[in-house]
């Protein structure tokens, strides 16, 4: 199951992790998020223990979006040893988003 992140927990499960992290940005009123929210959970499951997955709200979060320009949603950020590594934005199909994944674990 995917995380949950926030602006409190950010530095912690993000910033600090020691694995690489799939954030998804994303709000309830938006429909693209709905179609790719589903796919992130799969993702959740199948790199337990490889990779973290989450998801951030932008309505409830707004320190952390405006940091990292997130302009438009859904916007999935990859994160490894701090930084942003990759960046989507949209809805993509999954193997889109496995392949950065595994682009991080290889």
């Amino acid at each position: 199951m995917a995380l949950e992140f926030n602006d409190g927990n950010w530095e912690a499960e993000v910033i600090n992790s020691d694995v690489p992290v799939l954030v998804d940005f994303w709000a309830v009123w938006c429909g693209p998020c709905k179609m790719i929210g589903p796919i992130v959970e799969e993702l959740a499951t199948e790199y337990d223990g490889k990779v973290k997955i989450g998801k951030m709200n932008v309505d409830e979060n707004r320190e952390t979006p405006m940091k990292y320009g997130i302009r438009s949603i859904p916007t999935l950020l990859v994160f490894k040893n701090g930084e942003v590594v990759d960046k989507l934005v949209g809805a993509v199909p999954k193997s889109t988003i496995s392949g950065k994944l595994e682009a991080q674990l290889a």
